[in-house]
C-alpha cells in the first residue's frame, strides 16, 4: 500500500516545476491529487494525464492567485471534486522583477505579497474546516529567509519570511488536532523558471554547483521527496520545522 492511499492532497501551483514533481510524488504514494493552476490549463492537463498514465488519480483546479476571492474560487473548484482534504501543499509563488529596494514599486511589492503571502494564508484558513484531523500542511518557503539573502530579491524574501511565521504559529494552533505544519525551503533548483540564467550560463551553473557540499544542482524531485516524507505518517513527530532543502548550501 502507498503511504497516502485513500487520502486527498491539494498542491497549489501543482502543474509545473517543483509543483508538478510534488503532485506526481504524492500521487505515486497513493493520494488523489488536486493539481492547482492559475492560467496554464495545458500544463495542468498534462500533469493530470501523467499521473493517470502512471496509475494515479488527479484532477485540475483553476484559480488565479493574488486577486480578490482567490481562495474562495480555489475551494469552490475543489469542492466540486472532493469533500475533504488530508494534505495541503502551499507551493505557488512568484518572484518580483528582481530589483533592490530602490527599484521596487508599490505595485510589484503588493503583487508578490498577494500571491506569496496573502493567498496561502487565506487558502489555509479556508482549508481548515476541510482538513481532516491528522492532516498535513506543507509550505514551500525559501533558503533566502535564513541566509544568503539577495538584495534584488528583497520583496520575495520578505513574502516568504511571513510564510515561515505562518508555519510555526499554525503548528502550535493545530497540534491538538494532530495536524503537522512544516516549511520546506529550497535553494536554487533546476526548473524551467531558472533556465535563462542557470541552464544557459555555464558560470552560473558552476557557481550553484560549488555552493553545495554535494556538488550538484538540485532537481525538482529533490524537493518533492522531502514533501513526500512530510505528507506521510513517518513525519508524524515533525512539526513547526523549517527544513533546509539546499543540499547544504547554507553551511
Amino acid at each position: 500500500m502507498g503511504a497516502l492511499n485513500g487520502k486527498t492532497a491539494l498542491v497549489t501551483g501543482g502543474s509545473r516545476g517543483i509543483g508538478r514533481e510534488i503532485s506526481e510524488r504524492l500521487a505515486r504514494d497513493g493520494a488523489r491529487v488536486a493539481v492547482h493552476y492559475g492560467r496554464n490549463e495545458t500544463a495542468a492537463k498534462e500533469t493530470v494525464a501523467a499521473i493517470e498514465a502512471a496509475g494515479g488519480e488527479a484532477f485540475a483546479v483553476r484559480a488565479e492567485l493574488g486577486v480578490p476571492d482567490d481562495a474562495e474560487t480555489l475551494w469552490a473548484a475543489f469542492d466540486e471534486h472532493a469533500d475533504a482534504l488530508d494534505v495541503l501543499v502551499n507551493n505557488a509563488g512568484i518572484v518580483e522583477s528582481q530589483q533592490p529596494i530602490a527599484g521596487v514599486t508599490r505595485e510589484g511589492f503588493d503583487q508578490v505579497f498577494a500571491v506569496n503571502t496573502r493567498a496561502p494564508f487565506f487558502i489555509t484558513k479556508l482549508a481548515l474546516p476541510r482538513l481532516r484531523d491528522g492532516g498535513r500542511i506543507i509550505n514551500i518557503s525559501t533558503s533566502l529567509t535564513r541566509g544568503g539573502a539577495e538584495a534584488n530579491l528583497i520583496a520575495y524574501s520578505m513574502s516568504k519570511g511571513a510564510i515561515d511565521v505562518l508555519t510555526t504559529t499554525l503548528a502550535k494552533e493545530l497540534g491538538p488536532r494532530g495536524i503537522t505544519v512544516n516549511a520546506v525551503s529550497p535553494g536554487v533548483v533546476d526548473t524551467d523558471m531558472n533556465a535563462s540564467w542557470l541552464r544557459d550560463d555555464a558560470d552560473a551553473w558552476a557557481s550553484v554547483t560549488e555552493a553545495s557540499p554535494l556538488k550538484r544542482v538540485a532537481k525538482p524531485d529533490d524537493v518533492a521527496d522531502i514533501v513526500g516524507f512530510l505528507a506521510s505518517s513517518d513525519s508524524r513527530w515533525v512539526t513547526g520545522h523549517w527544513i533546509d532543502a539546499t543540499g547544504g548550501a547554507l553551511l
